[in-house]
């Protein structure tokens, strides 16, 4: 068997490994979809428009009610290490006090340094 997989589009990495869907870079965690030109058609936005990646940390913009609860996600609750992901809810994270969530882009903003 000769298929050669495609070098990690974020660092050039060769050492890149196939997981059921995904091809992975062992080097700097990145992931992406087998056959997929390029990760640039799908990007996604925080509130004033800084470029998200997994991994990044950002902090929620406005209040957020949960929906069937009385708990609110207060401005300013910083969140690590999302989770981009297909859909109208984005993100995938754990959000500190609250647990796993989906968030929109829209009501984040990343934290740079």
């Amino acid at each position: 068997m000769t298929d050669t997989l495609p070098p990690c589009p974020e660092c050039s990495s060769a050492f890149t490994y196939q997981m059921d869907a995904l091809l992975i870079c062992p080097e700097c965690a990145h992931e992406w979809v087998a056959g997929s030109p390029s990760d640039q058609a799908a990007e996604v936005h925080d509130s004033v428009g800084n470029v998200l990646s997994d991994g990044d940390t950002v902090t929620v913009v406005k209040d957020l009610k949960l929906k069937g609860t009385s708990s609110v996600i207060k401005v300013g609750t910083k969140v690590r290490g999302i989770r981009l992901v297909d859909g109208d809810h984005d993100i995938d994270c754990k959000v500190p006090g609250v647990g796993p969530i989906g968030l929109k882009s829209q009501f984040v903003k990343k934290v740079f340094g």
